[in-house]
């Protein structure tokens, strides 16, 4: 798949997850894998850009080319004003999300919501496009609901604006995440379009990164939720697509040293305050299905420390490795 002037290889993309996708995560993924990396989205308002948080989220510094940045709002001339900011600050592919269905977003016509006005729709993509010299990109779901679902119309404005390539979410916007994802949506705006189609929904192993492809001959599928304590997926997938061949599952050795780095970068990047509280969302997702997950997370979520956070971690995963009982109830 070729997005402007490059190459996303392999073709497995980390989607954009607010509180997730920060560079520390997005470094990680690329390493274990991921063919390109979208940024948490950043809000257009420039009243905003200089607060810790946007600062934070527009920090590439470091982070492999091609950097992805998505931006969201509703007011063209401001998007475009974002997009030119973020271009400067290194972004060298915009993508404008109109897929978030979180309902402080959509109650501001920003996100899914203005899938809602396809004239409006139009105004803001030719105007992002026109701002800056990279690749624009849009990230869209099927539609605002099951009665009305215009990707299709939606993805003909976005290729007759310039839109390089774009990502469809399976879902219409009042599932938010409910249900299962459907592909037949994605299917018919691969077949009316020119330009890559993304494939994003449900895509949590190699098998059915497989098979989504084949069901919608998408040029790419995208990897959300399912990386949430498992950045290797994106190495299994691509491995998987090459080969028609499983990797084995990483061992316990390798998801506590893969997990220890995680929670390094975390530490660092945010200062060890806000690094501890950041890190134990991931925490629970690494230790998901895993022996005495609850107690561990009961544990580790009480260290107040990084030093504290990384002992406790090392602990459980060694006592994992050795196949005895972690030691949760001393270290609590």
């Amino acid at each position: 798949m070729r997005i402007g002037p490059y190459d996303i290889a392999p073709h497995v993309v980390l989607a954009p997850m607010a509180g997730v996708t920060d560079k520390p995560f997005r470094l990680l993924c690329k390493r274990l894998g991921a063919g390109l990396a979208m940024s948490e989205m950043t809000i257009s308002d420039p009243r905003f850009w200089g607060t810790e948080k946007s600062l934070r989220r527009m920090d590439h510094a470091g982070e492999p080319d091609p950097v992805g940045v998505q931006i969201a709002g509703t007011e063209p001339a401001q998007l475009a004003e974002a997009a030119r900011y973020n271009a400067d600050q290194g972004a060298r592919i915009i993508d404008i999300n109109m897929g978030c269905p979180a309902k402080k977003v959509c109650n501001a016509w920003a996100g899914s919501a203005l899938m809602r006005d396809e004239a409006l729709v139009a105004r803001i993509l030719s105007a992002v496009v026109a701002a800056v010299d990279v690749p624009v990109t849009l990230k869209i779901r099927t539609g605002w609901a099951a009665g009305q679902r215009n990707a299709v119309a939606i993805a003909r404005i976005a290729e007759d604006s310039g839109i390089q390539a774009l990502a469809v979410h399976g879902r219409t916007r009042d599932q938010h995440y409910t249900g299962v994802a459907e592909y037949d949506t994605i299917a018919e705006v691969k077949s009316r379009l020119r330009i890559p189609v993304i494939a994003n929904g449900d895509i949590d192993s190699p098998a059915r990164a497989a098979a989504v492809l084949r069901h919608t001959g998408a040029d790419a599928v995208m990897v959300g939720r399912a990386a949430q304590g498992r950045p290797w997926i994106f190495r299994e997938v691509a491995h998987f697509l090459a080969t028609s061949e499983q990797l084995p599952p990483p061992s316990l050795q390798e998801v506590r040293d893969i997990l220890l780095g995680h929670l390094e970068a975390l530490h660092a990047f945010y200062g060890e305050a806000s690094g501890v509280r950041i890190a134990r969302k991931h925490l629970g997702w690494y230790a998901k299905d895993r022996p005495e997950n609850a107690a561990f997370r009961a544990v580790v979520n009480r260290a107040d420390s990084a030093r504290a956070q990384l002992d406790l971690t090392r602990d459980y995963f060694d006592a994992l490795s050795a196949g005895v009982a972690p030691p949760l109830s001393s270290a609590a």
